[in-house]
């Protein structure tokens, strides 16, 4: 049978499981996905946590140990989360090795709540870089107005990150400089800038459902013929400002210090529509350099019958054009939707991240009163932080 993941991987993308649980870790099943299924890096959000917490007894003796302590829910979130972190960052270092840095990373997420605070952000960076402590980790900051000078500073901190919750084109645009200055920092802070990486997580299903959403609404049978479009042409036409960045002279002289650029990871890559292909934001956006990060059902259905065509964003420039200016020429608004989409980003990782803390909290009394099992107290919250919606 050919191997259709070894062929995207060949392609350029490196494929990253957006998931993770202490079940995973603890039956091996993260690692056999490194070894068989070319996956080569994790990321995780405040709802695959909060599904993972209310799912396995595997976190029932750390919960009746912070209990016993008495810690504070928030701190016992910090515990819980960064101790499959650091575990799932031992089971890439493989990858990390075998890249030389450049894969093998995990992502945890800075409280979303501070994602308008700058100088917040920054400190929890900090400490979930100390707390984790791997090499191979990555801190993921949303690109909000407030994150860009906080992924600037995390960065001259030698602290590698995971640029999240990316939408629009200019805002992508500000992620790469800001990417840039922080390397710029880091250099002259005396950092050795092959240690520290990052990705700038561009988000795709959830710009279709946005986009498809106001096409039905307008009604025309040109506007329905778009549906489906605008979120692989988005993505098509970030590659193109990111393959700009990373050839000019500015990037070379960080690459001579050793620097690795900050590769475009598609993210949100499952259909929200089950009229659309199950592959397609793997299919449409393959080419040098990039990452994907999907669901494990979107890693098996590619495995299954995926299409490696090649590169297949760097033709499509024109293309991509096109539809955003069919889209403009019905009336979608696309600043608008990339603003609509930003703002509800960051809300559903809020509200993700106050049902994790709810979770755990329950999970903390049940724990402290010794009755049953203390994550069965949590899965109310975690079908909430569900519907609330991942990377």
């Amino acid at each position: 049978m050919t191997d259709k993941l070894n062929e995207l991987t060949a392609a350029g993308v490196a494929v990253w499981l957006d998931d993770l649980s202490r079940v995973r870790l603890s039956s091996g099943g993260l690692d056999q996905l490194r070894r068989e299924k070319h996956v080569a890096g994790v990321t995780t959000n405040p709802t695959i946590f909060a599904k993972a917490l209310s799912d396995a007894d595997e976190y029932n003796w750390q919960l009746r140990d912070l209990a016993t302590r008495g810690i504070e829910v928030e701190e016992s979130v910090r515990m819980l989360t960064t101790y499959d972190v650091r575990w799932a960052c031992d089971v890439m270092r493989p990858s990390y090795d075998g890249s030389a840095g450049v894969d093998g990373r995990v992502s945890i997420e800075v409280d979303p709540r501070v994602a308008h605070d700058s100088d917040r952000t920054v400190a929890e960076a900090k400490a979930l870089w100390w707390l984790v402590d791997r090499p191979n980790l990555f801190i993921k900051i949303p690109a909000t107005e407030a994150g860009l000078p906080a992924i600037t500073a995390t960065l001259a901190e030698g602290i590698s990150v995971n640029v999240t919750l990316i939408f629009g084109l200019d805002r992508y645009s500000a992620v790469m400089e800001a990417f840039l200055a922080g390397l710029e920092q880091a250099k002259a802070n005396g950092h050795d800038l092959s240690t520290i990486g990052s990705v700038a997580s561009f988000f795709v299903s959830r710009v279709d459902a946005e986009v498809d959403k106001r096409l039905e609404k307008i009604g025309s049978e040109q506007a329905k013929s778009l549906r489906g479009k605008a979120a692989v042409a988005n993505a098509q036409l970030a590659y193109e400002r990111y393959t700009e960045v990373f050839s000019s002279d500015r990037w070379k002289a960080l690459a001579d210090a050793g620097a690795h650029p900050q590769r475009p990871l598609w993210a949100s890559t499952s259909t929200k529509n089950p009229d659309y292909r199950d592959v397609i934001y793997v299919e449409e956006l393959i080419a040098p350099g990039t990452v994907n990060t999907m669901p494990e059902s979107v890693i098996h259905a590619y495995a299954d019958h995926g299409e490696t065509r090649g590169d297949t964003i760097t033709s499509a420039y024109d293309a991509a054009r096109k539809v955003f200016a069919d889209l403009e020429s019905v009336g979608v608004d696309m600043a608008d939707v990339i603003a609509t989409l930003e703002r509800e980003g960051v809300e559903k990782f809020e509200a993700s991240w106050q049902e994790l803390l709810d979770g755990v909290r329950k999970s903390l009394e049940a724990a402290a009163k010794g009755k049953g099992s203390p994550n069965k107290a949590a899965k109310g919250n975690a079908k909430g932080a569900e519907k609330a919606g991942g990377a």
